[in-house]
């Protein structure tokens, strides 16, 4: 029979749980929604807390949301017992404060204001936008606004990145500017100050939190600016090694609403990238374009967003390997602001190169040294280490036939192929680490093709899946005097068959003429 919650929508004012400062109900649950002027956020902040205390919150709680109620990707904070919940900012202009109780224990319960703010505040999300005021229309005299950016959410450095930046210019930037500080307040170490036409440069805070300051004087302005944030380790990282898994923030739980996360794949020269999709659950497909209009993941080839589009997908699905041409691969994660899903889970491999090629009688494999420089020769092998690459010019070459180093005779699809396989041991001390690759070859039309086996994780990627190098798609070439030593049986091979064929025609017209 309580009365609770509603719509707030003035520019600022107050609330509390019921009956506040006495006791609240049993067995209440209260939802506010605070809707400001779009283009404004809404700033929150707790004058009183006391909730009954449970470690997980289980029992009476009080939740923030950035946006709508309800959506887990929304979800700021769960927050019961004494300790008041930090001030928050909202990315829009709606947040939503949801109250419940059970059925044991009240206690006074809470007192909270709120008020519209299109200037400044505090951020904590994993990533976000901050844009001047009024932008992109000049900005207005007499300004002065401060973005306190970490907080819950945020576990590692920050990285601010301004997309558009235009501010009246002066010699040491004393009229407007915009100040970057190291810490959540200006008594931290000052990172940059700027003013002028040119957009300042990428900037990484030391600990998980950054402060933004943006001032202006009396007359002059300017376009402003536009700048994002993210927290590098979950939403924004870089893998050189040669394999890896990541995943979308707080996977498997829901990942957060209004993020751009990007996750960059580089690796040594000549390497391919192959990304394997181990789970994935993101908002659906749009009813209207059939299309990955909200959140979506999308990979590029290469190190920007300017690359080839290899794909870009959304919803739960269940997708194929996905290999870059170059040895650059990069993810990238758009979600809204509403309908949060598990997300993803994903592992990827480089790709050795190496051009492998066969004539009637032999196996030709060329990897280049570059991309196995901290293997010795006798990690490479064909079938048995006996089999071991040798070292040739800037290559590890393997040259044999098909009657050694494991190889046999098998039917495929009613063609006969000779097949061997290639192992890559990456082992160090007792982690065994071998890769192995599929080596088959078609005498008749002398054609090769190589198949990952086993790669990174066997347990996760048992499937075989093909690898052809791009190197040879892409006309890769092998040197001429490994070409002519290729064709050297090819040639025998024809020589014998003529000889035969002679032998044959003598010995028929020697029987004719006796």
């Amino acid at each position: 029979g309580i009365k609770c919650g509603g719509v707030l929508s003035a520019p600022s004012g107050n609330f509390s749980s019921p009956n506040f400062p006495g006791l609240y109900p049993y067995e209440t649950e209260c939802t506010w929604l605070i809707v400001v002027a779009e283009g404004s956020f809404v700033q929150l902040s707790f004058s009183h807390f006391e909730l009954e205390y449970h470690t997980a919150c289980a029992y009476d709680y009080l939740q923030v949301y950035n946006g709508a109620a309800r959506d887990r990707g929304n979800l700021l904070g769960t927050f019961c017992g004494h300790s008041p919940p930090p001030p928050f900012s909202s990315a829009w202009h709606v947040m939503a404060v949801v109250f419940r109780s059970d059925r044991h224990v009240a206690k006074r319960g809470f007192a909270a204001a709120y008020r519209k703010d299109a200037c400044g505040g505090q951020l904590t999300g994993l990533s976000g936008e901050i844009t001047s005021p009024r932008y992109p229309e000049s900005y207005p005299n007499d300004a002065e606004c401060r973005w306190s950016i970490g907080g819950a959410g945020s576990s590692g450095p920050l990285t601010l990145v301004f997309a558009d930046f235009q501010v009246e210019g002066s010699q040491g930037c004393g009229f407007d500017y915009v100040a970057i500080f190291d810490g959540p307040t200006a008594a931290a170490p000052r990172l940059g100050r700027y003013c002028g036409s040119v957009r300042p440069p990428r900037t990484v805070s030391s600990a998980p939190h950054l402060l933004i300051l943006f001032k202006s004087d009396f007359n002059i302005g300017g376009r402003g600016f536009k700048a994002h944030f993210y927290s590098a380790g979950e939403c924004q990282e870089v893998f050189t090694t040669i394999k890896g898994n990541f995943s979308s923030p707080q996977y498997p739980n829901f990942y957060p609403n209004n993020l751009k996360c990007q996750w960059s794949i580089q690796l040594p020269p000549g390497y391919r990238v192959k990304v394997f999709f181990l789970d994935m659950e993101l908002e659906g497909r749009s009813s209207l374009t059939g299309s990955c209009d909200y959140d979506h993941l999308a990979a590029f080839d290469g190190g920007t967003e300017n690359g080839s589009l290899l794909g870009r997908w959304c919803g739960r699905e269940n997708l194929a390997p996905v290999t870059s041409h170059s040895n650059q691969l990069l993810l990238v994660l758009h979600t809204d602001r509403n309908t949060a899903k598990r997300g993803f889970s994903i592992a990827y491999v480089g790709v050795v190169p190496m051009n492998v090629s066969c004539t009637r009688t032999d196996f030709h494999i060329q990897i280049p040294v570059q991309s196995l420089a901290q293997l010795e020769r006798n990690r490479i092998y064909l079938g048995t280490p006996s089999c071991a690459a040798h070292v040739v010019g800037g290559n590890f070459k393997i040259h044999t036939r098909f009657d050694t180093c494991g190889t046999e005779s098998q039917k495929r699809n009613n063609t006969s192929v000779i097949v061997s396989t290639l192992y890559i041991d990456f082992s160090v001390g007792n982690q065994e680490d071998i890769h192995q690759y599929e080596v088959q070859c078609e005498p008749k039309r002398k054609e090769a093709s190589v198949t990952l086996i086993v790669g990174p994780d066997p347990s996760r990627l048992s499937q075989a899946e093909n690898l052809v190098d791009a190197q040879q798609r892409e006309g890769g070439t092998t040197d001429t005097r490994e070409i002519k030593s290729q064709d050297t049986s090819d040639i025998v091979f024809i020589s014998i068959c003529i000889l035969a064929g002679l032998l044959m025609v003598i010995a028929v017209v020697g029987l004719v003429l006796l």
